[in-house]
């Protein structure tokens, strides 16, 4: 199933980094990003999130080159927004818990990533 809402624009360069926690909101947030990407609503060749955490200049040069940042946090902790802000940059940012999921309550399910990558792309 693909996003209904994602229309790729090959004009802007958009990344997308997902917290990728180990709570269900986590894992809900990355797989959120990868069909953001898959989908064509980011760019397919990703930076790392991790990477950019560690200091590490190609990942943190990726991320300052692009046109628009997207951040996905699974909670209000928002670490991949701290760390997209960490490297002077304002991302776009979402949090799943503010689109109604409870941490440790969210069974991540094909049809949940679809509403909320469709809620994401909407916004965009």
């Amino acid at each position: 199933m693909e996003c209904s809402n994602c229309k790729p624009d090959k004009n802007i360069n958009r990344i997308v980094y997902a917290c990728s926690g180990c709570a269900d909101v986590g894992e809900l947030a990355d797989q959120v990003s990868r069909k953001l990407r898959k989908d064509g609503l980011a760019t397919p060749k990703s930076s790392c999130l991790a990477g950019i955490g560690a200091g590490i200049k190609p990942f943190i040069d990726a991320a300052q080159a692009a046109d628009q940042v997207i951040t996905i946090d699974g909670c209000e902790v928002g670490c991949a927004r701290k760390i997209i802000e960490n490297i002077g940059l304002k991302p776009h940012a979402f949090f799943l818990t503010q689109m109604g999921l409870e941490k440790g309550k969210t069974i991540p399910t094909p049809e949940l990533r679809e509403k909320i990558c469709n809620n994401i792309a909407e916004q965009i």
